[in-house]
């Protein structure tokens, strides 16, 4: 009997293009609905952009649009990017909607009435610098546990505990790198303790892998906390019932967004929401990496618990993508977005490469470079496109294109292949598609080795009807090979369809034979990819990291943000720029892109001031002793990490080694005003 199934999959943040990482996870996702759609069920897949926050606002504010105009515009592109990878969403929606809220105040409103929510005075994180107060991905020091530095105010991803940002040593702004003061302010705060039994009960019942299993048993040890559920504005998102300036934290209404997903999708489609989301008729799954195991593991199936929504079947998680064995790096062009990709490769070459490395495990996905090249090569061209052209055009032209009769080893050959049956979509169904790629290739030789023995391109000069009967077995394997590739390579199998002259292949056609049947003309299926493609699209992914990100930026990235609004002329006339001599010049401990420099600002003679200057990687310290440089006079003294910094010298360049200070005539004294 046919299964009816919701799946979703983590909602990408409307804060920045889709990168390579990203699609393990959709790409994933897409290919087991594939299958599960080829098996005949119901497959209904949802996914959102995740749209509030302070990170959206400030980015927002940075390129001098509104939050709204920001999110349409990531949308859009983030919707370009998954059609061009082929990855079908039922519903791909957003969590600044009318279903959302409406869900989220649901929610809210269930677990305070059954008094799951309480309120309380806590100290938060304040910016001065910024002002504003601090979501804790925008507070970066030392965790508090393992003493690993520069790690996020909510988790540690070295030793993945969790902690408020107040906790932090050492605590910095990620926006401007000053260092946060602490204010009280009253908060909403989930009582996630009270749902430790359910919780565990659910763990132990196989919510989800054995290794998360395990990871979780450490987190109910060590005792589960209330979870702060508001955040003071100013902030982009939903307001509070009852509030003027509290709102919804995110991370409550981002996993409600798949709720209102399916919602939207019903509304438009005339179904019942709460047979699909909510009654057991439907099967529910969740598809998420390991960075969130928290939140989706513990808080969501809690909070669904206490406002009396059902829980999923099961929580599906995945590893993160390293690339060349290293985390993805922008310096090193591995970094690479989706849209960089296709301008250079075919998207299932991805699609495939993924596929032979993922498992149901949460280990780490390596992407080698020249693995993928000789991957591709070797089998998409060299095994599955190959096994076509020695059979397709042979047929068409020497034999009206005409398929005959399996003889005995043609039948010896596709029971082989069919016998693969039962095994392949065990794997598909249980995540282990590196398993079933394994198989696919292994049957794939099988078959070519089956052409060598046979030689039809020998017997197609002396008699017909056996090379006839040698290439319809050939035909019928490059069938079978590609209904069980067809959830990995979606488009290689239409085009197979079409040269077979076929309906869209399902999984029961294993099971049949191609007899007696007129093919189309074959056309090529892949190409092959050499090293110089690759290198390109590495050398423009670090271009393009170098020049600045085009649009909105992370809320972690460099102090710098690359737009800012404009200014008045009245703005700039502020600027004092004069003349500074660098008295002294050292390394900043702990930083590697900062110099401490000692400047005689003059007058009177001899007045000096600290600048932290960002340039330590162009200059050496002993190159700039009594050099006279350029100074942003009258900027307001900040508290960094590092220190206090009393002003800016002048530079211009790219970053890194790429700097070059502006500075002035031997003759230009100390203090004199540049014009």
């Amino acid at each position: 009997m046919p299964r009816n199934i919701v799946v979703t999959s983590a909602l990408p943040y409307a804060n920045g293009p889709i990168h390579i990482g990203h699609l393990v996870e959709y790409l994933q996702t897409d290919i087991w609905i594939r299958f599960q759609k080829m098996c005949g069920n119901q497959c209904l897949y949802f996914c959102a952009d995740d749209t509030h926050g302070t990170p959206i606002m400030i980015s927002a504010r940075a390129v001098g649009i509104s939050p709204e105009q920001l999110i349409e515009q990531m949308h859009k592109e983030h919707v370009a990017d998954f059609d061009r990878f082929y990855v079908e969403f039922d519903n791909y929606y957003t969590t600044h909607s009318p279903e959302n809220r409406r869900f989220s105040e649901l929610i809210f409103n269930r677990l305070n009435e059954a008094g799951s929510i309480v309120k309380r005075n806590v100290e938060q994180t304040y910016c001065d610098n910024c002002r504003m107060s601090l979501p804790d991905r925008f507070v970066r020091g030392t965790c508090p546990r393992c003493n690993a530095e520069h790690q996020y105010g909510d988790s540690c991803e070295v030793c993945s505990t969790t902690y408020r940002p107040a906790e932090l040593i050492n605590p910095y702004c990620a926006t401007c790198g000053a260092t946060p003061v602490l204010k009280t302010s009253e908060h909403y705060f989930f009582k996630l303790a009270d749902f430790e039994k359910p919780l565990r009960d659910l763990i132990a019942g196989g919510y989800t892998q054995k290794s998360v299993a395990n990871k979780l048993d450490e987190w109910f040890e060590a005792g589960l906390k209330d979870w702060d559920i508001s955040r003071d504005g100013p902030y982009f998102g939903f307001k509070i019932p009852g509030e003027q300036d509290k709102f919804f934290y995110v991370w409550l209404d981002a996993p409600i967004g798949y709720m209102a997903s399916a919602k939207n999708y019903c509304d438009e489609n005339k179904l019942d929401f709460d047979r699909v989301w909510n009654s057991s008729e439907y099967e529910l799954y969740h598809f998420i990496g390991k960075d969130i195991t928290y939140f989706h593991a513990l808080f969501w199936p809690a909070m669904l618990m206490g406002a009396g929504f059902k829980i999923a079947n099961r929580l599906f998680v995945h590893g993160f993508l390293t690339v060349d064995g290293e985390k993805m790096s922008k310096s090193r062009g591995t970094f690479i977005n989706a849209r960089t990709y296709l301008k250079y490769l075919n998207p299932e070459y991805l699609r495939y490469y993924y596929a032979s490395k993922l498992t149901d495990t949460i280990d780490d996905i390596d992407l080698s470079t020249e693995d993928f090249i000789n991957k591709t090569n070797a089998d998409l061209v060299g095994r599955f496109a190959n096994l076509a052209s020695r059979s397709g055009p042979m047929l068409v032209k020497r034999l009206d294109a005409q398929l005959g009769q399996l003889d005995d080893k043609g039948a010896e050959l596709i029971g082989k292949l069919t016998a693969a049956k039962g095994d392949i979509i065990a794997n598909y169904e249980n995540l282990k598609f590196a398993a079933v790629v394994r198989t696919v290739t292994a049957l794939a030789d099988e078959a070519n080795r089956y052409v060598e023995q046979n030689q039809p391109w020998v017997t197609v000069r002396t008699d017909l009807e056996k090379t006839r009967a040698t290439l319809t077995a050939v035909i019928n394997a490059v069938r079978i090979l590609t209904i069980y590739l067809k959830p990995i390579l979606p488009k290689y199998a239409q085009k197979v369809e079409k040269f077979l002259n076929i309906d869209k292949l399902q999984l029961a056609d294993v099971d049949r034979t191609l007899q007696n049947h007129k093919i189309n003309k074959f056309e090529r299926l892949f190409e092959r990819i050499d090293k110089e493609q690759v290198s390109a699209m590495i050398e423009e992914s670090k271009e393009a990291q170098s020049a600045g990100p085009p649009g909105p930026v992370k809320a972690e990235a460099e102090l710098a943000e690359p737009f800012k609004p404009e200014c008045s002329i009245e703005d700039f006339e502020k600027i004092d720029l004069r003349i500074a001599k660098v008295v002294k010049a050292e390394p900043v401990e702990g930083a590697d892109k900062l110099l401490r420099l000692d400047l005689d600002v003059g007058p009177p003679p001899g007045r000096q001031k600290t600048v932290l200057a960002a340039i330590a990687q162009a200059y050496k310290p002993e190159e700039l002793t009594d050099k006279t440089v350029v100074y942003f006079a009258n900027l307001k003294p900040r508290q960094m990490r590092f220190g206090l910094s009393e002003g800016m010298i002048l530079a211009v360049g790219t970053g890194g080694k790429d700097i070059f200070m502006l500075s002035a005539d031997a003759g230009a004294k100390p203090g004199q005003k540049v014009l």
